[in-house]
């Protein structure tokens, strides 16, 4: 498993959450991902590499700009 952590900005509350959640699910491979508003992380676990622009464009997708931590 490798996990990433990225900072997110623009996020404030459980809907923006589950939108970038929803978009980063997408992704094949991805296995666990928690978001967090308050904090403006996103943590991706995911069973093989992640490529970082994906999860950037998904999170662009979303609304919102995100670049790794």
């Amino acid at each position: 498993m490798n996990t990433t952590e990225y900072k997110v900005t623009g996020m404030t509350c459980g809907h923006c959450e589950m939108s970038v959640r929803e978009e980063v699910s997408q992704i094949a491979g991805v296995e666990d991902i928690q978001v967090s508003a308050q904090s403006g992380t996103l943590v991706v676990t995911t069973t093989e590499t992640l490529d970082d622009a994906e999860v950037l464009a998904a999170v662009g997708e979303a609304g919102y700009s995100a670049v790794r931590a």
